[in-house]
């Protein structure tokens, strides 16, 4: 079945005993795990977890359909995640949608994952299954995003503040979250005590963290400027940031910088290309720079490192703003290295 998002939000949080699989695809990942979430939480306070990733699939592509058929260890409920979810699972999700019984539900994220592959495409002809498009939300979207977060945690914002707080996040879920907790924290609002939330409150806890508090530390990292990295990172921890929104941003800047090495390696120069692309001329410099030292490979290498390490820095138990500034600090120095 292909869901719309009201469909997919009360299926998680009242799930159906015959529906099999929950396949999240699309880009906004910090959406999908927010649905991921909430279906583990509707099926209670002691539901086992199990992860599953692609390695395992592709080692043993019968494994989902088994573990979906198991009994918990403690006889609770339980239910399976795999995370980052490709075509190479479609045996996996066969077998799964085809088993005799599958009493677990099974949570499948696939942020690259394309809506006509295999995979959605089984998803939405099977009934036992659910097949559902995560993307970013943008401007009221976004904003409405907000206001539904901040009730959960009782607030009501007021004024601009929804759309302060969508812009400041960027349409991340995640990021969105955390500010939205800080400001519950700082009016001492929840459920059962809902407080308002206006401008004020908002700037008082310095939750409107545009892109041009992350401009240095960007730049530094594109640079090779490993000694400003650390300065960049530091200004930005003093300000109360989270270092995600700046994974954010650098991503976006390194994938600009792929589509420009794209061109690039066809035969534009790196003046053409950035005119083509429109690159703001603030970020021209470092970008010019960035492109006439920096492979595709090494473009690529460096997205899927800021990638990983912005997954790894929402999962519970993890280093947190320590791995991002591990990565930022090995990028800036191989950027320092192509500059030789």
């Amino acid at each position: 079945m292909k869901a719309n998002a009201g469909q997919i939000r009360a299926a998680v949080e009242a799930p159906r005993p015959d529906t099999r699989l929950y396949l999240l695809h699309g880009p906004d990942e910090a959406g999908a795990a927010d649905l991921a979430q909430r279906l583990g939480k509707a099926l209670g306070p002691d539901v086992e977890r199990i992860d599953i990733d692609m390695k395992m699939l592709r080692d043993q592509p019968g494994l989902l359909a088994d573990e979906a058929a198991s009994l918990s260890l403690f006889g609770g409920a339980r239910y399976i995640r795999v995370s980052n979810i490709e075509e190479g699972a479609a045996e996996a999700i066969a077998l799964l949608l085809g088993a005799e019984r599958a009493g677990n539900p099974v949570v499948a994220i696939g942020p690259n994952l394309k809506a006509s592959g295999k995979l959605v495409k089984a998803a939405i002809a099977a009934p036992t299954a659910m097949a559902f498009a995560c993307y970013v939300p943008e401007g009221a979207g976004a904003a409405q995003l907000a206001g539904t977060i901040a009730r959960e945690h009782g607030l009501r914002l007021t004024g601009d503040v929804p759309h302060r707080m969508a812009a400041a996040a960027n349409g991340d879920r995640a990021i969105l979250t955390r500010e939205i907790e800080k400001l519950a924290l700082f009016l001492d609002a929840d459920s059962e005590h809902p407080r308002d939330a206006d401008g004020a409150a908002l700037d008082a806890i310095g939750a409107d963290l545009g892109e041009g508090e992350l401009f240095g530390a960007i730049e530094a990292i594109l640079d090779g400027r490993v000694a400003e990295v650390g300065e960049e990172l530091a200004k930005l921890g003093e300000g109360g940031g989270s270092a995600i929104p700046l994974m954010r941003q650098l991503v976006r800047r390194l994938m600009t910088l792929a589509e420009l090495r794209a061109e690039m390696d066809q035969g534009a120069s790196v003046d053409d290309a950035m005119e083509r692309h429109r690159v703001f001329f603030k970020e021209r410099p470092a970008t010019g720079r960035a492109l006439r030292r920096w492979g595709a490979p090494q473009i690529a290498r460096a997205i899927e490192r800021v990638r990983t390490a912005e997954r790894a820095m929402m999962s519970s138990g993890s280093a947190g703003e320590l791995l991002a500034e591990v990565e930022c600090v090995a990028i800036a120095r191989a950027a320092a290295r192509a500059k030789g």
